[in-house]
């Protein structure tokens, strides 16, 4: 059972993303369906208020092929790249993946439960994998991100809001920070909170969000 949050935030609202047109179910209309097998069930009570937000390139630093699509999808050829041998065997998915051109692509229903944060803890909660979306951006943690990634990103989290609950948006970094440093110093957080309006408690402390 997910443990209660005292004093959680209100849900967030982006007032300039109308429901109505943009969910089938748990799949946003605007993103390109591809199906992961890597995914389960939410617990009981899980209370969807959370979006992660990752970084990703297979090979590292190696833009526009489909290796993440294969990868997420259980069908990465581990021998077509020696990078590859380090992830031998995993099985992961997010929820979303957006290119460096915007487009976008979803793996995972939003109602579900996918693998992408791992061993992790935020707002005093474990395995954030139970009650968050995950969002993976094409590109190297540390380096910039496109202009259309946060174009993409901002609109998918104002209908996200319109769905769930969502009342935090953090990094992959800041809910498993022992083991992970995406999206990194490269991703502009006043940015994202400024297309979406959001209050600066929504996002993750010292990031001169405001």
């Amino acid at each position: 059972m997910v443990a209660a949050v005292p004093d959680m935030p209100e849900p967030l609202q982006h007032v300039d993303a109308p429901a109505d047109g943009l969910w089938d179910g748990g799949r946003y209309r605007f993103a390109r369906w591809l199906a992961s097998p890597n995914f389960g069930e939410r617990p009981a009570g899980a209370v969807v208020d959370l979006i992660v937000l990752h970084s990703i390139s297979l090979p590292p630093g190696a833009y526009g092929g489909d290796e993440v699509q294969r990868l997420f999808t259980n069908q990465l050829d581990w021998d077509a790249h020696p990078y590859f041998a380090q992830i031998r065997g995993l099985t992961v998915s997010a929820h979303f993946y957006v290119r460096r051109d915007g487009a976008l692509w979803q793996f995972v229903d939003t109602d579900a439960r996918a693998w992408h944060a791992g061993v992790s803890r935020y707002r005093g909660r474990e395995n954030c994998n139970d009650d968050s979306i995950g969002i993976e951006l094409e590109g190297l943690e540390g380096l910039p991100f496109e202009p259309a990634q946060y174009e993409t990103t901002a609109s998918l989290c104002a209908a996200l809001a319109e769905r769930h609950p969502i009342a935090y948006v953090a990094g992959h970094e800041h809910v498993a920070p022992q083991r992970k440093h995406d999206p990194g110093a490269g991703f502009d957080w006043p940015r994202l909170q400024r297309a979406l309006g959001w209050k600066t408690t929504a996002f993750p402390a010292g990031l001169g969000v405001g």
